[in-house]
């Protein structure tokens, strides 16, 4: 089992800056990728950044250039920097991470952050 732990939503004004930080703890043999999903009131989750083991990235179309995961292999920690807000990027972000033992995958969601730009 892994744990999620999430840190850094809250309310900003447009144009500022967060950083979301998501540590994961537990039973961690081998991460394929961390990244972040984001779910505004009657919308679909979509994905804003991920990053797999071996370093490689992929943005949602709305968030590239202004937003930047990065990650800690050490602490197993993954970041998003969140630059130039806007008011339609609030939402509720979630982190995840896909892990492997054996043959097997698993997928673990963070309980999720509320990040509230106003207007």
């Amino acid at each position: 089992q892994v744990q999620l732990v999430e840190s850094g939503g809250g309310l900003v004004q447009a144009g500022g800056s967060l950083r979301l930080s998501c540590a994961a703890s537990g039973s961690i043999s081998s991460i394929n990728a961390m990244g972040w999903y984001r779910q505004a009131p009657g919308k679909q989750r979509e994905l804003v950044a991920t990053m797999t083991g071996g370093g490689s990235t992929n943005y949602g179309d709305f968030v590239k250039g202004r937003f930047t995961i990065s990650r800690d292999h050490a602490k197993n920690t993954v970041y998003l920097q969140m630059n130039s807000l806007k008011p339609e990027d609030t939402a509720v972000y979630y982190c995840h991470t896909q892990t492997m033992r054996s043959v097997w995958k698993y997928d673990y969601w963070g309980q999720g952050t509320q990040v509230i730009v106003s207007s």
